[in-house]
């Protein structure tokens, strides 16, 4: 991703000079004000529901916050909640669809072979690209049905893309964000080639051309409000977990080229006085009012932006990471440390596309460096991780490099998951490097971690029976308890006998014992079926909403 999709890989160009730091736009609320006003619009709609804002004493998870405390946790133990996610990408048909043209069934069948692939090795959540060039993969009012379905700008693929892939992702367990390019309108310099009444032809003032692409220029407030809008159509009206910006803001630098946005700068610029701090604050901009706009609409939707790993190095800022490589403050107008500063997004999902030992952007350094960042705020710390990169020269020829990332992961609590560029990678050159992350880091399932502040609450502890053995394993029949439906259970597996209540609370905070969770129906209820054990075994089911708040656990069914 970062930097993948102008030429399909990240800029090579770690060493990149920069400029002369500069002073920040201080303007905006005050730090957190984005969680301030999520967690009161969470209040509201938890009282305008009749129910808790957040899970209370008797009805909060019973295994990874207060299990770890109570129960004297493993510390070999892997985490319990855990984001595991890949991109899955569009734009240039990089994972999906294949190519374009296929048939609405090749689609199908080829997005849930990712989909499966993505749950056969541990992830619990897909990160789909589906505004690549301001273009949709839905039926949008605002924009063309994207070239990358059929091969044709605006041309029907006949079913709703979209639509398919929330359900099917859903129906596997897995979270589903909606991956958003604001900004980039074509791979291409020329707009005599988009549709006809595509908005950036009519609206030639909103778009310039650099380094032989379409950008709508994030200085027209008429551009930002546009593309806002455009994106929040596939909020409101689709089922999404996540809203997903990537690194692309303004463009990455090319050599020789200036950006052609000095007469925005005239007209727009309003009281700065250097035009490098008005591109970061045209970026905030837009960062701050689609956190509010997703919020607003669905306040249980998280917002979050994987930008490049390096925000800035600390030979141009005091507090930069010890680091030598491009930084996204200067080369593109990101200020990421200040989004997370200032809580605009739900989680930060930095790009670390670099090796332990690199020598200028060693990934040992930026972990650590983007963990310090995320400290004393309610932002979510997700790393990317160059899945991409398996099979190269370097370290990256030996397939244990992303093991040994998450292996230093662990040592950092602060992180708490990791996204993989991309979902092909994991099937072809990845293959043998994921399989080995997936044996030794994600061989029990993870729960996604919650994110308090956006409201929720632990459902009622479900019911569990068996209904008899299967092929394979046993049945188990799974029904809710009262009040709020569940979005899924997690169901745990004990050798023996059932221990004590207490004793099964503090063993089902250890992940090793979840074997698997289950969508419920549209009743409540769900089928699962359990792994049979070499011989007696217990079985315990928990309740979990949709942003993962997990109940206690039900009463044991014991099988013999």
């Amino acid at each position: 991703m970062g930097g993948c999709v102008s030429g399909f890989r990240p800029p090579r160009g770690v060493a990149v000079n920069s400029p002369p730091p500069k002073p920040a736009d201080t303007g905006g609320g005050p730090r957190g004000s984005g969680a301030l006003l999520r967690g009161a619009a969470a209040v509201l709609a938890a009282a305008l529901l009749g129910v808790p804002a957040t899970p209370s004493a008797s009805s909060a998870a019973t295994g990874d916050r207060q299990g770890a405390a109570e129960c004297g946790a493993d510390p070999a133990a892997p985490p319990k909640r855990q984001m595991r996610a890949a991109w899955i990408a569009s734009v240039h048909n990089i994972d999906w669809p294949g190519e374009p043209g296929l048939s609405p069934e090749e689609q199908r069948a080829e997005l849930i072979e990712l989909y499966d692939r993505a749950v056969d090795r541990g992830l619990n959540a897909v990160f789909v690209q589906i505004r690549p060039t301001a273009d949709a993969f839905w039926p949008s009012p605002h924009e063309p049905w994207s070239q990358w379905l059929t091969g044709e700008q605006g041309a029907d693929p006949g079913y709703d893309p979209l639509e398919f892939a929330v359900a099917q992702a859903h129906a596997r367990g897995l979270e589903f964000h909606g991956w958003f390019n604001p900004y980039r309108v074509a791979m291409h310099g020329d707009p005599g080639q988009l549709v006809a009444d595509h908005p950036a032809r009519r609206n030639p003032d909103w778009v310039f051309a650099y380094g032989g692409k379409l950008y709508y220029d994030p200085g027209v407030p008429e551009a930002r409000e546009f593309v806002i809008e455009a994106m929040m159509h596939a909020v409101e009206n689709y089922d999404l977990d996540g809203v997903h910006f990537d690194d692309y803001f303004y463009p990455y630098p090319v050599p020789g080229e200036e950006i052609p946005d000095g007469e925005t700068f005239g007209e727009h610029g309003g009281r700065f006085d250097d035009i490098a701090d008005w591109r970061r604050h045209n970026v905030d901009t837009l960062v701050r009012e689609m956190d509010e706009a997703v919020h607003a609409a669905k306040p249980h939707v998280k917002f979050g932006v994987s930008p490049f790993g390096i925000w800035r190095n600390s030979s141009t800022h005091p507090e930069g990471s010890d680091t030598g490589g491009f930084e996204s403050y200067d080369g593109q107008y990101a200020d990421s440390r200040r989004w997370v500063r200032e809580e605009w997004v739900d989680y930060i999902n930095p790009q670390v596309y670099w090796e332990i030992g690199h020598p200028a952007a060693d990934y040992a350094v930026l972990v650590p460096w983007w963990e310090k960042a995320v400290e004393g705020t309610g932002v979510h710390l997700y790393i990317g991780q160059a899945a991409y990169k398996a099979g190269n020269s370097g370290a990256w020829s030996d397939p244990r490099e992303l093991a040994r990332h998450l292996e230093f992961n662990r040592d950092h609590p602060g992180v708490r998951g990791d996204v993989y560029f991309s979902a092909d990678s994991l099937r072809t050159n990845a293959e043998e490097a994921m399989g080995i992350v997936a044996e030794e880091h994600y061989a029990h399932p993870a729960l996604v971690p919650v994110k308090e502040d956006l409201g929720g609450a632990a459902p009622s502890a479900p019911r569990i029976s068996a209904s008899g053995p299967v092929e394979g394993g046993v049945e188990l029949d799974i029904r809710p308890g009262p009040g709020e439906r569940p979005a899924y259970y997690a169901v745990y597996a004990f050798d023996g006998a059932p221990p004590d209540r207490r004793e099964a609370e503090c063993r089902i905070g250890d992940p090793r014992t979840l074997v698997g969770t289950v969508r419920a129906g549209s009743g409540g209820t769900a089928v699962f079926t359990a792994p049979a054990g070499k011989g007696p075994r217990t079985y315990y089911a928990t309740a979990l909403d949709r942003l993962h708040h997990e109940s206690g656990v039900s009463d044991p069914e014991h099988v013999r």
